[in-house]
């Protein structure tokens, strides 16, 4: 265990997340969300955990589960992110982002640090679903449609290098229904990481 590589999980509140799923579905969105953050924290084993939130119904979550919590002051995912790197820099050398929306975490602690920069985009191909980079750099964080290139363009601006997996187990971020359910392609015709 490398305890100087510490995980970050980004949460909104449980009442408003999901925006998406909650349009046209007879779910229960909040139990849902609650369950797809539960399984991603349980998955960042064995890394120092923590959740970035500014709400006090996830942070009364996260601590019930036994993770740390980083309150933002800052609104917003990429300032929040951006607060919260510059917050744990000083003690761990690696900070990974999981996406807290993934549909089969199983294993995500354990993803493989090949480069500098390690990003799984997400099963759309446009976001971000796991971002890992070192720290003590200036690295900018873009999640968001289009963050996947994004990412890659950061990592090259600042000098290091970057490794790609897609497809991976990792990738299924829940943001409708069908992805709660819908089949996607992780091992039958993957290809290798791809450097960049």
């Amino acid at each position: 265990m490398d305890l100087r590589h510490a995980v970050i999980v980004p949460l909104k509140d449980f009442t408003t997340a999901k925006s998406r799923l909650r349009h046209g579905t007879r779910l229960d969105v909040g139990t849902v969300v609650r369950a797809l953050a539960a399984n991603v924290l349980a998955e960042c084993s064995p890394h120092p955990t923590f959740v970035v939130t500014e709400s006090d119904d996830v942070e009364e979550f996260a601590r019930v589960l036994g993770y740390g919590v980083l309150r933002s002051p800052i609104g917003g995912l990429n300032p929040a992110l951006q607060w919260a790197y510059a917050t744990l820099s000083p003690v761990f050398s690696r900070v990974t982002i999981v996406q807290g929306d993934l549909r089969d975490p199983a294993g995500v602690g354990e993803l493989p640090i090949t480069g500098d920069v390690v990003i799984v985009p997400d099963h759309r191909g446009q976001g971000t679903a796991v971002l890992s980079v070192p720290t003590g750099t200036s690295y900018r964080f873009h999640f968001g449609v289009g963050s996947a290139s994004a990412h890659e363009r950061e990592a090259r601006a600042q000098r290091l290098t970057s490794i790609v997996h897609a497809p991976s187990p990792w990738s299924v971020d829940v943001d409708e229904a069908s992805d709660l359910v819908a089949p996607v392609s992780t091992s039958e015709g993957a290809t290798p990481p791809r450097s960049c």
